[in-house]
């Protein structure tokens, strides 16, 4: 334990420099940016991150800058920016008067497993007003690496160079990896103690506290450190939030240690007091009403035997938000329905000719036909029954060989067909029997499909969701009526995903994926959700089957959990362990 004075040794509970300038611990997504679906590929759909990363980082020996005292050190993070320059896209709160910072500030990445993700870490004594970084900072040294080398080796400690390569001294960066792709949720909590020690003689202590978890090793990695409350010994910190990877990496039993400290200008923080922990513990106690811990000094303790604390530290509030994955849901029971939409327009060519589009070819599939497979042996696997709904368009039809733009393939009252090879087998047997003619109109699909959400969307249960695969040759002759429709549907359980068929410019159907902006009705409504991935064919057609399902099923994942989120339904084997629909919260 530490003793009265804490001192600068990076990685233990004494070395601490001053709290976090900065009261909200968040960090913004380090990265967003979308990409092409293959490799070769043009504009396509955003390759889903692997995972998401939080960065937690350490200086040691820094280089001391000011003359009459030391560094206040802080980190920028830098990523590729144009013409071969770095961008910041975020920074750690400044650590006052320490050559040794563990910095509090978590930075969060996503991370793409086929990329090369270049990062640059740069180290400055800071001078601005506040702790904002300002030009007159100084370069206490810099470091480059990939985001691959950290994760694989989860700890990576390197020499800050200064410009044109030179060691900073025997000063070192150290940067730790944790994967966060499999948090649950995250906590919101508020700390607050009572008659804690005064360590100051002419006025009272100024008060912060610090949040260690125990990791694996035996070693304790700071999780969160609030304000300083000044000349104040009953302080009240402010509430913040914690994923619960971050605070106990999703274990609600790993042990959790608080350390108070009374804050010195010159970065000796007095040592107050330390209590233990765990996350299961603090629910029940919080529960209970009995969520306060007595806040001790082990060496005033070994002295004294009348001592009984150095104040209390109490756990004011406790809500818990719990955050359900794509795979939280369909193991929880949610069923994927998939309806398939074919294009019968004449602009496919006769299916007798070897050019159309609708050729059947016993040796080569038509784009038509891959396409549908691909995607729909993803889709069978998430549906008990197997059955998938087959419907046409654009198309003259029997008995009457009137043009429908929603008829079933199978040309039975019972539009569904067993499992993707008997959609296949539908469509081989309907393209003899139906005259191919047009519009291109998809709007009347889409409101059917509608239709059977939104009756879904009644059972507030998350139990169905339905996607519907639309495989189309041309730009589609309805847009205002079909952007009328998706606005409609964003707001129920249902994913739209169109594949452009052939060599024609879709350009304007790019207008309906609102990966560029937000898709509107004619009338202005916006989208409440962006559920349409549009894919031109001939981008992948070189590509594996897998490779295009993936590619094609990209954000059907997370249009499914911003569904049942934005709801705030919870899978349905959670429904009646949580009582109501909605995050839990304790009590």
């Amino acid at each position: 334990m530490p003793g009265d004075s804490a001192q600068e040794q990076a990685g233990g509970p004494g070395a601490r420099g001053a709290p976090a300038e900065e009261a909200e611990p968040a960090s913004p997504h380090a990265s967003t940016r979308g990409g092409p679906c293959a490799a070769g590929a043009g504009r396509g759909a955003a390759g889903p991150a692997v995972a998401r990363v939080e960065l937690r980082l350490s200086c040691r020996h820094l280089l001391d800058r000011d003359p009459l005292t030391k560094s206040d050190p802080s980190v920028a993070l830098l990523q590729p920016a144009a013409q071969g320059r770095w961008a910041q896209v975020d920074r750690t709160e400044v650590v006052r008067r320490s050559l040794n910072p563990v910095f509090s500030k978590v930075f969060t990445v996503d991370y793409y497993f086929e990329e090369v993700q270049r990062l640059r870490f740069e180290v400055y004594d800071t001078h601005g007003p506040g702790g904002l970084a300002c030009d007159g900072d100084d370069f206490l040294g810099g470091m480059e690496c990939t985001l691959g080398q950290i994760v694989a080796q989860k700890k990576m400690t390197r020499p800050l160079l200064l410009k044109l390569g030179r060691k900073a001294g025997k000063s070192t960066i150290t940067v730790i990896a944790e994967d966060i792709s499999g948090n649950n949720g995250y906590v919101e909590l508020s700390f607050q103690a009572r008659n804690l020690d005064d360590k100051d003689l002419f006025s009272k202590s100024d008060p912060f506290l610090e949040l260690f978890r125990a990791n694996e090793d035996g070693s304790e990695q700071l999780v969160y450190r609030t304000e300083v409350v000044k000349n104040n010994l009953s302080p009240v910190w402010e509430p913040f939030k914690l994923s619960l990877s971050s605070l106990c990496s999703c274990e609600e039993t790993r042990p959790l240690k608080g350390l108070v400290w009374d804050h010195d200008a010159r970065g000796k923080h007095d040592f107050i007091g330390a209590f233990s922990t765990t996350f299961e513990e603090m629910q029940a106690a919080f529960t209970q009403g009995q969520a306060q811990w007595d806040c001790v000094n082990p060496k005033y303790q070994q002295k004294k035997r009348s001592y009984k604390n150095s104040g209390v530290v109490v756990l004011a509030d406790l809500k818990l938000h719990r955050v359900h994955s794509f795979l939280d849901y369909i193991m929880g029971g949610c069923q994927i329905h998939c309806t398939v939409a074919i294009d019968f327009t004449a602009s496919n060519g006769d299916p007798r000719n070897s050019c159309s589009l609708h050729h059947i070819d016993p040796h080569q599939p038509n784009e038509y036909l891959r396409a549908l497979v691909a995607v729909g042996e993803v889709c069978q696997d998430y549906d008990s029954d197997k059955r998938f709904s087959a419907l046409g368009f654009g198309a003259r039809i029997p008995p009457n060989y009137e043009v429908s733009h929603d008829f079933a393939i199978n040309f039975s009252p019972d539009d569904e067909c067993e499992g993707i090879q008997g959609v296949v087998e539908a469509y081989q047997n309907c393209l003899p029997r139906v005259q191919l003619y047009g519009p291109t109109n998809v709007a009347p699909i889409i409101s059917k499909v509608a239709r059977m959400a939104a009756a879904e969307e009644h059972t507030g249960e998350a139990s169905q969701y339905y996607i519907l695969l639309i495989l189309t040759d041309g730009v589609v002759t309805d847009m205002a009526d079909t952007r009328e429709a998706i606005v409609r549907a964003s707001h129920l359980p249902m994913s739209i995903i169109i594949v452009g068929v052939g060599n024609a410019d879709f350009t304007d159907m790019q207008v309906l994926d609102g990966d560029d902006g937000v898709l509107r009705s004619p009338r202005g409504e916006p989208a409440l959700r962006d559920i349409v991935q549009f894919v031109p064919f001939r981008e992948l057609k070189n590509a594996s089957p897998a490779a295009l399902a993936k590619c094609v099923l990209a954000e059907v994942p997370r249009q499914v959990v911003e569904y049942y989120s934005h709801k705030e339904l919870p899978p349905r084997s959670l429904g009646t362990q949580m009582g109501e629909a909605g995050p839990s919260t304790v009590p």
